[in-house]
């Protein structure tokens, strides 16, 4: 079963200032976003959503994580990064 996907949100200024910074595309933040492979709620009303996505040349995996605060309309990308440590976050389905 494919984790719940957020469709509508918004970016703030600290994680719009993250992904300039890291590189990150909006295109990558919205597929993450609409495509999610992992979800997690680290705390009541936010969620952390994640992918493997190829970046960069040459190409290399990279795990890209969102965190998203979804107890309001629409919800609030709080931060954005990215990561080639997958075996430290990815779950794997028992």
């Amino acid at each position: 079963m494919s984790p719940e996907a957020i469709h509508e949100f918004i970016i703030s200024g600290h994680a719009r200032f993250e992904m300039e910074r890291r590189g990150i595309s909006d295109e990558v933040v919205r597929q993450v976003l609409e495509f999610p492979e992992q979800r997690f709620q680290t705390r009541k009303g936010r969620v952390v959503l994640h992918s493997r996505v190829l970046l960069g040349a040459p190409a290399t995996m990279y795990l890209v994580r969102v965190v998203v605060d979804v107890d309001r309309r629409p919800a609030e990308v709080v931060t954005v990064y990215r990561t080639t440590k997958l075996s430290k976050y990815w779950r794997e389905e028992p």
